[in-house]
């Protein structure tokens, strides 16, 4: 060691971890989860566990129903634009849509953000999403990790990822186990890419077509940034009174790997879905990106949702129901094919 470090002190700090700043975020995180808070939150944020205690009434035999996931390079499009105030949101409303396909409502919520060097301003902005996302679902914010790994990832640049939990009553679940030949499928419409898809987006706006965020395309009525961060939308507020009116057989959220990567997860074995292309809108995000990527359209169904986020599979006697219900929550609702016997789980067919 040279003479003029010998008296030098290493600390955490200059290792590249501030301790302050964590402490400063986790603050500001409280602030935020307590928004989510209801009833069942015997805890605070801080502590080692998050303890909740559900409202089981009402449930005869109660299951919990769990998942975690991503938010993929999405995250990219918030670190160009400086926009981390929504991929919060997305993420919640990802997780809650993958257990509502089991019929499960979410009870809580728990999160990951890890980066180089904590930045307080920006970790808030991505608590502002999650809390925003759980308040729109009646989900609490219970807890997470916030963890400072200097030399791991870039300057401002973070990863986030997000575990749910949430319970269904065990008559109610829904697997898939029902679907039958003549069930119809109905999809609801998705806003955008959601949370999939965005690694070959990218590769096509910015490397291929040459665009940059700011960048405003007639042909989406909106900035680069714009159509491609949109909020993935959420089911539940359509599907939990849908399930009180009617039978569903079966449900899906659409996301990487398209309609027929996720509708055939089920589907039983010796049946086949028939989803018939361009059954529906589909935004104008996606023939955008077919065109000036030079993408055949076989791929565009395999990495894209397309316009549908979410698929109902039901006797087709009640088709009608769950279009009437669809429309009285607001939202709108799409006949996009049947079922049929086969062993090809999904096959997209011509109008």
């Amino acid at each position: 060691m040279s003479d003029s470090h010998a008296n030098d002190k290493l600390d955490y700090a200059k290792a590249g971890v501030d301790l302050k700043a964590g402490q400063d975020a986790v603050e500001r995180i409280k602030a935020l989860a307590r928004k989510t808070f209801g009833a069942g939150v015997l805890s605070e944020i801080g502590a080692f566990g998050g303890f909740f205690k559900p409202d089981l009434a009402g449930l005869a035999s109660p299951v919990l129903v769990s998942s975690a996931d991503g938010v993929g390079t999405k995250l990219k499009l918030a670190f160009m634009t400086g926009r981390h105030d929504t991929v919060g949101e997305d993420l919640v409303n990802h997780c809650v849509n993958d257990i509502l396909v089991h019929g499960a409502r979410a009870l809580f919520f728990l999160d990951y953000i890890a980066t180089g060097r904590l930045e307080p301003s920006i970790v808030t902005k991505v608590v502002e999403g999650l809390s925003r996302g759980c308040q729109a679902n009646g989900v609490a914010l219970l807890g997470g990790e916030t963890a400072e790994m200097p030399g791991f990832y870039r300057l401002n640049e973070y990863d986030l990822a997000g575990f749910i939990v949430g319970v269904v009553d065990e008559k109610k679940i829904v697997s898939g186990a029902t679907i039958a030949e003549g069930d119809v499928c109905i999809g609801l419409p998705s806003n955008g890419l959601h949370t999939n898809g965005y690694t070959l987006a990218r590769k096509i706006v910015f490397d291929v077509a040459g665009l940059k965020p700011d960048d405003v395309v007639d042909e989406l009525g909106a900035s680069v940034a714009e159509a491609l961060m949109k909020v993935h939308t959420c089911y539940a507020g359509v599907i939990h009174p849908l399930l009180d009116l009617v039978d569903v057989h079966g449900m899906a959220h659409i996301t990487g790997g398209g309609i027929p990567g996720n509708l055939r997860r089920v589907i039983p074995d010796g049946l086949s879905a028939e989803i018939v292309r361009d059954g529906w809108p589909v935004p104008p995000v996606f023939e955008f990106l077919m065109r000036a990527g030079n993408v055949s359209l076989d791929e565009m169904y395999s990495v894209f949702n397309m316009g549908i986020g979410f698929i109902l599979v039901a006797a087709a006697r009640d088709a009608d129901k769950i279009k009437a219900a669809v429309f009285a929550a607001g939202a709108t609702a799409f006949p996009i094919g049947r079922i049929v016997t086969g062993d090809d789980k999904v096959r997209l067919v011509k109008p």
